[in-house]
């Protein structure tokens, strides 16, 4: 299967249900290797992670290791991470990382010495006259892996017919462009291993429906009500009015300033916490314009008119240093809404000057652990992006703060839950939780079982 047409969400919008065989079957786990992986572009890091000729960063997702390497001042190529001579892995993942990382002009083999270039040909076998000629370019080279970049991030597809990068990310792309991710660095980033599926850690991050449930300390911010639509593979979300029933993000709002009753001091609150208790879906830089709110603004000046103000300050403040804003219209922004998942296990909380990002890869095939990982992309002033590099940090408030410690309380009590017998499976919400179902409907369309169904 090289591409799935471009799909509406109309037949999502009644109650659906799906099973949980995607999430507890090994038997699916195992399949998923061959159906869903080997056919999907993925994203397998940060074009920054690799700024010279001859860095390399690998890349895991179940049984499969691709090695991704700069070729040149504008090239980069990926191959599988295996000796086309006795199939031994070429860079080895070190202990306690989930990725390898590296410079190098050549690939050495660790068990026999063969040797290859930054193009992925032979440059040395020993003893190749023994082969008697057998051994030719075909056979001896690394076999390549579909390479090409959006956004600044790096993506990988196993499957040499697929189609090509920005058509699968349509109309994703096309929505996102305007924020210009390229432009933005990594400030932090971190992993943990996670006793659920994939799906399930990354399903706790598609939706705000869950925000009262999980997030009680938000809800005085406002009303996390909330649209969810489905982008033909991919989906996103933004904020709805309740009874409204819009299902679009054409003509709803972008910001959530309506709680209390001084617009000024509620903007000031819910940055400093979401900077506090997330690290995310902000910046420090956009703080310090809200706590100023109050000074800048008379009382009882509309939220709107305190989002906008807010927004115009900030932008400002980034300026002085040097950091120009993108263009995007209030219209863009809503399209574009608050946050989209890239099937299969991508999920972007965008912002003109951030985005807070989720990737989910299975651990092997064993269908109640995952790979979690999270990480914040911001615009900095030239020459002064931080130096991280991927931190493996224990699911606690102490490494994670507040919030996102809040949905890891969910993920493995979720995977238990789903095995129990007296569960009669997923009950998704229709107008919320549109992005859950279509995953479920686009994986059963790699994967060939597993589709929602009506309710009735």
């Amino acid at each position: 299967m090289n591409k799935i047409e471009n799909i509406s969400q109309d037949d999502l919008s009644e109650p659906l249900t799906f099973p949980v065989e995607a999430y507890i079957s090994r038997e699916y786990a195992e399949a998923e290797g061959e159906k869903l992986w080997a056919k999907v572009w993925q994203h397998a890091g940060r074009v920054e992670e690799i700024p010279e000729t001859g860095n390399y960063i690998t890349y895991d997702i179940g049984n499969d290791s691709i090695l991704i390497v700069r070729t040149g001042p504008e090239s980069i190529r990926a191959y599988h991470n295996v000796c086309p001579h006795r199939g031994r892995k070429l860079v080895d993942t070190p202990p306690g990382c989930n990725g390898a990382q590296g410079k190098t002009p050549v690939f050495v083999c660790g068990f026999h010495a063969w040797s290859f270039g930054l193009d992925g040909k032979a440059r040395n076998i020993p003893d190749k006259e023994d082969w008697s000629g057998a051994l030719t370019p075909e056979r001896t080279c690394l076999t390549e892996v579909k390479a090409e970049t959006w956004g600044g991030w790096i993506w990988i597809n196993m499957d040499p017919g697929c189609e090509p990068l920005r058509d699968y990310l349509e109309p994703a792309a096309t929505l996102l462009d305007n924020f210009e991710f390229a432009n933005m660095r990594y400030r932090f980033r971190q992993w943990v291993v996670f006793d659920c599926n994939w799906k399930v850690a990354l399903e706790a991050f598609m939706e705000p429906y869950h925000v009262a449930g999980t997030h009680p300390q938000l809800v005085k911010y406002g009303d996390f009500y909330a649209w969810s639509a489905a982008q033909g593979l991919h989906g996103n979300d933004g904020y709805d009015t309740r009874g409204k029933q819009v299902g679009s993000a054409a003509n709803v709002t972008v910001h959530r300033t309506g709680a209390g009753n001084d617009a000024r001091v509620m903007m000031a609150e819910m940055q400093k916490e979401f900077w506090e208790t997330v690290g995310a879906s902000t910046t420090q830089r956009n703080n310090p314009p809200a706590q100023r709110l109050v000074d800048e603004l008379p009382e009882g000046t509309p939220a709107s008119e305190v989002h906008h103000h807010w927004l115009e300050s900030a932008k400002a403040d980034y300026a002085a240093l040097g950091i120009t804003w993108p263009e995007i219209s209030e219209e863009q922004m809503a399209k574009a809404g608050l946050a989209w998942h890239i099937f299969p296990n991508m999920g972007i909380l965008q912002g003109p000057t951030f985005a807070l990002c989720y990737r989910t890869r299975p651990y092997g095939t064993d269908p109640d652990k995952c790979i979690y990982e999270a990480y914040a992309i911001e615009r900095f002033p030239e020459g002064c992006e931080p130096v991280t590099e991927w931190v493996h940090a224990e699911p606690d408030e102490k490494n994670w703060r507040k919030v996102i410690a809040q949905d890891f309380s969910n993920m493995a009590a979720v995977q238990k839950g789903l095995k129990s017998r007296g569960f009669r499976g997923n009950l998704p919400n229709p107008h919320q939780e549109r992005k859950v179902t279509n995953l479920h409907r686009n994986l059963a369309r790699y994967m060939g079982s597993g589709a929602p169904k009506p309710l009735s």
